[in-house]
């Protein structure tokens, strides 16, 4: 039988890769992006899930773009390694996921889709984790390279999802305490989540 790798909060971390000012004007679909990433970090919030931040040579090409709400995280927001290396699974990120040796699944969001979110799909499904890439979360400068990259992540074990059926899979239940509030930030979102989807999703729905 296939492996099921279902996404449970207390055994998941989210990545967020490399969402930098200098890659406003260049990646497709950026501001849309931005949208799905802040709609996750509101999932985040809800649902106690933890977020580690990447930054790609900051010095050349920026921080986390402001649009951004990490300082909402609070606690959550586990720590923003600065890095070279294209994956996001750097020295600092690997000690991070050795000290929460509950962590199963990583639910990853970011640029470039074919270059550090690829790259760090693989190390982690490597390193035995569940891959879970939000497709409506991710993107590249170039459109085409995104289904591509989407498929040789699945090709390596990976999942490929959306924003929302990830958000609706670690919420689980409508029974359960935190329900109101969870179905508070989707409704909040919803408007986000059709152009997001629409902008994001209209090139790589054959995966």
């Amino acid at each position: 039988m296939p492996v099921v790798a279902k996404l449970v909060p207390e055994e998941t971390v989210f990545f967020l890769c490399d969402v930098q000012t200098r890659f406003k004007n260049v990646i497709f679909g950026f501001d849309e992006l931005v949208l799905t990433v802040n709609k996750m970090l509101k999932i985040a919030k809800v649902l106690e899930i933890p977020v580690i931040v990447t930054e790609q040579n900051p010095k050349g090409l920026g921080n986390t773009i402001l649009d951004i709400d990490l300082p909402s995280l609070g606690p959550l927001l586990v720590a923003t390694i600065e890095k070279g290396l294209f994956s996001m699974m750097t020295p600092e990120v690997k000690t991070l996921l050795h000290e929460r040796p509950q962590i199963k699944s990583v639910v990853i969001f970011g640029i470039e889709s074919h270059v550090c979110v690829l790259q760090s799909s693989l190390d982690l499904i490597e390193a035995g984790y569940n891959v879970h890439v939000i497709a409506d979360g991710v993107s590249s400068c170039n459109k085409e390279e995104v289904p591509i990259a989407l498929a040789r992540i699945r090709q390596s074990g990976g999942y490929i999802t959306t924003s929302e059926s990830a958000a609706f899979q670690l919420q689980r239940d409508a029974g359960i305490s935190g329900f109101k509030l969870f179905s508070n930030v989707i409704k909040e979102e919803k408007d986000n989540t059709v152009r997001a989807s629409q902008k994001l999703l209209q090139y790589r729905a054959v995966l």
